[in-house]
């Protein structure tokens, strides 16, 4: 991947990713995020596929922490998310750009899943309000809390979104790429095609 390509990626991602986060913009876990570490994991190159979308995972987090919701800029209660995204981007390390857009899309929808399932594993195993048998822990997969909107009503936002963003993201880069390989070729063409007698030679 060439480097310009993924500077206008890491733009990309960090402008939708944003964007998304504003109090209200969009539905309670209906986030650019999962996307985001996925396809940094696939598209940047190795240190700035970590370093990049967790500190803007990081920035956002604090500013919404202070000046939205008026809690501490930080705290435990973050790190099961944390982990989550890192295990994002290990899982789209493992993919290459030159792999299908199917498949990529396939993997954010699987980076969704792998997000709800430790993030709220996590959760059954802090929280006292589950029980920590089988039937806890499906029912922080599931119910949830009591007196809280039941876990899967936010899974489902986060894997539609999740596919959403990967598959716009995906489909940018590839006619990103598209049109640079047509670039590349045309100009090739037109070297091809010039008289030799124009080429002037050393003396």
């Amino acid at each position: 991947m060439k480097e310009k390509s993924n500077l206008w990626l890491a733009a990309a991602l960090i402008v939708v990713f944003a964007l998304t986060r504003l109090p209200n913009m969009l539905p309670l876990n209906f986030s650019a995020a999962y996307a985001l570490a996925f396809c940094a994991g696939v598209y940047l190159p190795r240190r700035a596929a970590w370093w990049l979308p967790l500190s803007v995972l990081l920035a956002t987090d604090i500013l919404l922490n202070v000046f939205y919701y008026h809690v501490a800029a930080l705290g435990w209660f973050m790190l099961a998310n944390y982990l989550s995204y890192a295990a994002l981007v290990w899982l789209g390390r493992r993919f290459s750009a030159r792999t299908s857009w199917l498949k990529l899309v396939g993997g954010g929808l699987s980076g969704a899943v792998l997000f709800y399932l430790i993030t709220n594993t996590i959760a059954w195993w802090q929280n006292p309000v589950y029980a920590k048998t089988l039937a806890g822990w499906i029912q922080a997969l599931t119910t949830g809390q009591p007196g809280y909107p039941p876990t899967w009503t936010f899974f489902g936002n986060s894997f539609l979104s999740s596919g959403l963003f990967t598959g716009l993201f995906v489909s940018a880069m590839k006619l990103g790429e598209k049109m640079e390989a047509e670039k590349d070729e045309a100009t090739d063409e037109e070297a091809e095609e010039q008289p030799e007698g124009s080429k002037v030679e050393a003396q």
